[in-house]
């Protein structure tokens, strides 16, 4: 039964030549047909490779010339094409023997589903969830209402205190106490800004996007940015590993394995390298600007606009087809308390656990960069595109940490509004510039891990270099048209 029943699934005449090349290339025993051993060859599978070549060791060089000539012959990865040709069949095969009677009447959750869907009413809902959940909660609460009581009432006013105190009375060798408790210090400087800056920044973010996810509002959204995210060759898939960057783009960066084709997946890195702020960026950012509400829309305008050119522009000069995109909508539901803090904790034990040796790490780079003069000789080579831009010279040091982590950069520039170093125009071209500003070293290692080498510092270079041409440009429009924020 199951032999008769396999001859009926057929596949795209390109396809099946290859599959019968194959086919007469295996002659020895697997268990299963042969015709089961040669789609599972053409999609790669690793168990099956490993015993192909071990069995067939005359046609070794044969079998792997077809699989590479059928990738070429395909736009889209072979695992992809079969897979839409078992899901017609299959949907071809339930049509024959079942049948769904369509309920005429609407519920108000397939209603609220749909629009959320709908270019005109889903667009509107969308800027509702970026406002009340990032702006409002990320921004004003988390960066806002957190990051000032922890800075300032308990940070500032007892633990550095406190802390500076002891390491001077027990630690009598000044290179020493530098490295705790200096002006980039790990107790006063990493510490702070992990605890203090980053930790509150994080957990509302995490929060508010576990609330999203539970709601089963990212797959709507995927739906609805399909067409939008076509013009910059991608698809509405995309927007699962885009979104997971406003988190971590490290950890998005790995997501981006699950788009179908090479294309999207350069694009996609790409695109959250350069204009897809972290969580703490993000909120730091917010936090900054909070009080600047014309700077955080001009920030906001500047960060959308790169990302749909270069976009845009990445899509023209790539060659491939239009990505194709299809996705189960699961149903809404009502977001459980217990989901929400489970998914919270977890991620944000991750992303501590992993931030905090990284700021405890900068410390100690800068301080011996300190010791051997090198951290001051970077500071000097940054300082010029830094005027260029318009922001003083001590930006270049929030520059230099956002190399280490994005959130450490703007935490960089946190400290320099609070010493009253940056005017609002200053403010906005500093957000705007670090935002788009190079991958910290661990999304610039995952770059190279995943896009390889030569890629991965190609990406990097072209990002440090327009990163300040949008911060000049914006600089010099203000100057044209006397804008003052």
């Amino acid at each position: 039964m199951s032999k008769s029943f396999a001859k009926h699934i057929g596949y795209d005449d390109p396809l099946e030549i290859y599959l019968s090349r194959l086919e007469g290339l295996l002659s020895a025993d697997y268990r299963i047909s042969r015709r089961s051993v040669a789609l599972l060859i053409l999609q790669e599978d690793k168990e099956i490779l490993n015993l192909v070549q071990e069995k067939e060791k005359t046609h070794r060089q044969e079998i792997a010339g077809i699989i590479e000539e059928a990738k070429k012959h395909f736009s889209h990865p072979l695992n992809y094409i079969i897979s839409l040709c078992r899901q017609k069949e299959a949907a071809l095969i339930s049509g024959q023997v079942m049948s769904v009677k369509k309920n005429t009447k609407n519920s108000l959750r397939s209603i609220v589903s749909r629009a959320m869907m709908n270019p005109f009413i889903g667009g509107p809902f969308l800027l509702l969830v970026l406002y009340y959940g990032l702006y409002k909660f990320v921004g004003v609460f988390g960066a806002g209402v957190l990051v000032n009581f922890l800075e300032e009432h308990i940070f500032s006013s007892h633990v550095n205190p406190i802390m500076i105190s002891l390491v001077k009375n027990t630690v009598h060798f000044q290179p020493l106490q530098d490295l705790l408790v200096g002006d980039y210090g790990i107790i006063t400087l990493g510490f702070r800004y992990a605890f203090a800056i980053i930790l509150p920044i994080v957990a509302t973010f995490f929060f508010a996007f576990a609330i999203i996810e539970d709601t089963g509002y990212l797959p709507r959204l995927a739906m609805l940015v399909d067409q939008l995210f076509k013009k910059i060759g991608l698809s509405g898939r995309a927007v699962i590993p885009l979104v997971l960057g406003l988190g971590c783009s490290t950890m998005a960066t790995i997501v981006t394995r699950t788009l179908p084709t090479k294309r999207e997946r350069i694009i996609a890195t790409l695109l959250l390298a350069l204009a897809i702020p972290c969580s703490a960026q993000m909120g730091v950012i917010m936090g900054l600007l909070g009080d600047k509400p014309l700077g955080l829309v001009i920030w906001l305008l500047v960060i959308i606009g790169v990302f749909l050119i270069v976009g845009f522009l990445a899509a023209k000069i790539m060659p491939g087809e239009l990505p194709s995109f299809y996705m189960e909508i699961p149903p809404l539901r009502l977001p459980h308390l217990w989901n929400i803090l489970r998914k919270t904790f977890v991620r944000l034990k991750w992303y501590f656990f992993e931030v905090l040796p990284l700021f405890v790490f900068a410390s100690v780079f800068i301080w011996l960069g300190q010791l051997t003069g090198v951290f001051n000789f970077l500071v000097k080579i940054m300082e010029y595109p830094i005027r260029l831009i318009g922001l003083p010279s001590q930006a270049s040091v929030a520059f230099l940490f956002g190399f280490f982590r994005r959130d450490y950069g703007a935490a960089g520039l946190y400290d320099l509004k609070k010493a009253g170093l940056l005017s609002g125009n200053q403010l906005v071209i500093g957000c705007i510039t670090l935002t788009l500003f190079l991958p910290c070293i661990a999304q610039l290692l995952m770059n190279i891990k995943e896009r390889g080498l030569r890629l991965g510092i190609a990406m990097s270079v072209f990002i440090l270099f327009f990163s300040f041409a949008v911060g000049f440009a914006v600089s010099q429009i203000f100057l044209l048209f006397h804008l003052h924020i």
